[in-house]
């Protein structure tokens, strides 16, 4: 009888109805496939600057990256570093094109109805950044402006729920924003610190001040539903390199600020 590989039974099974996965649970059991073929798939979102982008060398760094890495090394697995876009974060983990994702993601109720979070590994901030000239000072500000935001990210969803009457410019990724900033196109944008940091350092001398945070957002490593003893796992690992100082070394070395104090206890 041919064995069938039980990533691709479940890929497949994907599209089945609810009363198909009841034989299923017992396969949900990704730890134990990847300490067995000692190789791990973990999606980034690449084009994030300080999470996720290429060094001189052309090589993927960053945060999330080298979380990955150590994720990987922690299971005694190889390491397929899958990379993808921002919009594709959930559909990727959702469809398990990946075992685990670690790509910026924040923790909400809407993705936990698709996907499941581990504790946090991770924080952001978002906000509204501008040129100098623009008074901006909350959402009301934006109407009737243009701002530009990354397509599938809890910024368009705030932008599109809390500044009705704005012009919202989307764009795929964080790099397609960032051209479209230095490019002098926008004025105005809805994006995350580090991507900001990264506009105003090619926009040479002619930066954009943040005009007010939309919210600190908690980052989860995010895998399918169903998978239990994975999850058990990543989030006694995030417990153990947090307090070992490891995570935070490791996220202060390309953010330059250390990680809350009360991370891996705050509520999701």
């Amino acid at each position: 009888m041919t064995t069938i590989n039980r990533r691709t039974l479940l890929a497949g099974a994907a599209g089945l109805g609810a009363t198909s996965f009841i034989a299923l649970p017992a396969w949900a059991d990704s730890l134990a496939d990847i300490q067995k073929a000692k190789k791990v798939r973990i999606a980034v979102a690449m084009g994030i600057p300080l999470f996720a982008f290429m060094d001189a060398g052309l090589n993927p760094t960053g945060s999330d990256v080298e979380t990955a890495k150590m994720v990987a090394k922690s299971l005694g697995a190889e390491l397929e570093l899958v990379q993808i876009t921002n919009a594709a974060r959930v559909p990727t983990i959702q469809t398990r094109k990946a075992d685990i994702l670690i790509a910026s993601l924040a923790i909400t109720p809407e993705r936990k109805r698709a996907i499941d979070f581990t504790i946090p590994y991770a924080t952001l901030d978002i906000i509204v950044a501008g040129i100098p000239s623009l008074a901006v000072k909350d959402y009301a500000g934006l109407v009737g402006k243009r701002i530009g935001v990354t397509r599938a990210t809890v910024n368009d969803v705030m932008v599109t729920q809390n500044a009705r009457g704005a012009e919202i410019i989307r764009f795929e990724d964080d790099a397609t924003l960032i051209t479209a900033v230095v490019s002098g196109q926008l004025d105005l944008v809805s994006t995350q610190t580090a991507v900001l940091a990264s506009m105003n350092e090619k926009r040479a001398g002619n930066t954009l001040d943040v005009k007010f945070v939309q919210q600190e957002l908690n980052l989860g490593m995010a895998l399918p539903k169903g998978e239990d003893t994975l999850k058990t796992w990543l989030n006694e690992w995030i417990r153990t390199s947090f307090n070992s100082g490891e995570l935070n070394t490791m996220f202060k070395k390309f953010h330059n600020r250390d990680l809350p104090a009360d991370l891996i206890n705050r509520e999701t």
